[in-house]
């Protein structure tokens, strides 16, 4: 069952679907994992060609409840996107893991983010700041927020964003506060202070953020002291995953792994007990 809903942010209406999890007889808990699905650089929760709404259906059919919503300014949100910075993208997220985390049905212990691009370093960031989220699926994560996104748009969207106060691009109106948040945080550093499990996919023809990131935030990741980290690098896959097949073997990846992520940590409590 799919219901869309809305979270308070401060005085922001968030627009979020929730994806309730279907009967699953190989799954016999009272509470069930969650998923936030965070999105990317002036996207939506549905995602480029449904990449968001196919992954949440496929997720929610496998028994797990998932929460995709749109960033202030972003689908249909109140706010101005370009007002709302990295920082503000991390208390949004947050604020959506406080509605989805009141609800009785979802395992606080079984809390992933999964972002995509922008939304991945999102996701990362939150992770590093709030210890109810316990592992991290990043899609193509954009690791260096303000050379990714200047890339993205174009240096001349950036200077007459400082020079005039903002910048029109694709009709977001991008102020200078929004690029100095991405210059403040840069997620390759503050990434091994997550200490919980990670997964990452890429494509290697992605022509926006180049998988060589995933490459090197891997071995961030398993220099760290605990929680592992693994990868898939999807070959020709682009930024967004176009192709039928390559969206297959994203989604079928990441649920494989969130599946033996579970069943690691359930062996590890019966270990311990």
């Amino acid at each position: 069952m799919e219901k869309p809903i809305t979270i308070r942010h401060e005085d922001i209406p968030l627009t979020a679907t929730i994806h309730y999890p279907t009967k699953d007889e190989h799954r016999s808990d009272s509470k069930v994992p969650l998923v936030v699905i965070c999105h990317g650089f002036v996207g939506n929760r549905i995602g480029v060609d449904r990449l968001f709404v196919l992954a949440s259906r496929q997720l929610a059919h496998n028994g797990y409840l998932v929460i995709r919503f749109d960033y202030a300014g972003c689908g249909e949100s109140g706010g101005v996107y370009g007002e709302h910075g990295i920082d503000s993208m991390i208390a949004q997220t947050r604020s959506v893991l406080d509605y989805a985390l009141s609800l009785d049905i979802v395992d606080p212990l079984r809390v992933t983010l999964l972002g995509h691009s922008l939304g991945g370093a999102a996701a990362l960031l939150t992770a590093t700041r709030d210890r109810r989220v316990k592992s991290l699926s990043l899609w193509s994560p954009a690791l260096h927020p303000f050379n990714d996104i200047v890339r993205i748009v174009g240096r001349k969207a950036y200077d007459e964003a400082v020079s005039k106060g903002q910048a029109d691009y694709l009709g977001y109106r991008l102020k200078p506060k929004f690029f100095d948040s991405l210059q403040q945080h840069q997620p390759f550093q503050e990434a091994s202070k997550f200490h919980g499990d990670v997964f990452i996919a890429h494509g290697t023809s992605d022509d926006i953020i180049p998988a060589d990131y995933s490459f090197l935030l891997e071995k961030t990741f398993w220099l760290r002291g605990e929680g592992r980290c693994d990868k898939n690098i999807l070959f020709q896959a682009d930024h967004t995953y176009t192709q039928g097949r390559h969206k297959q073997e994203l989604y079928d990846s990441t649920l494989e792994w969130l599946n033996s992520h579970e069943k690691r940590q359930q062996d590890w409590q019966h270990w311990s007990i």
